[in-house]
């Protein structure tokens, strides 16, 4: 039996849980008993089953997609202002922390 990620069981509703749970001993028992033809409707039957979940996950990608991208709208031009001043700071920074995580590439 093949299981779900933790990130989209994390998104399954208590029944669905219990149920995915329920079908997943099942499957188990099945392949133990070495009928895997009906472990593959098992399987089926769950595949079906956390299709809302991968939906409820996109839908939280896409949401925080769309923050990170008007957060950077937002403040994309402020910190492009002000990247000259400290990018001339950020870059002897980097030069000289590379040899002291014992980089010597210079």
């Amino acid at each position: 039996m093949r299981h779900c990620s933790v990130q989209v069981r994390g998104l399954l509703t208590r029944e669905e849980l219990d149920r995915y749970n329920a079908l997943m001993e099942v499957g188990h028992y099945l392949e133990s008993q070495n009928r895997y033809d009906l472990a593959a409707v098992i399987q089926a039957e769950i595949d079906l089953l956390i299709l809302p979940a991968i939906e409820r996950l996109k839908a939280k990608s896409r949401e925080r997609d769309r923050m990170t991208r008007e957060f950077l709208e937002q403040y994309g031009a402020e910190l492009s202002g002000a990247g000259d001043d400290a990018g001339d700071a950020s870059g002897r920074e980097a030069a000289g922390g590379g040899e002291a995580d014992g980089d010597s590439r210079i």
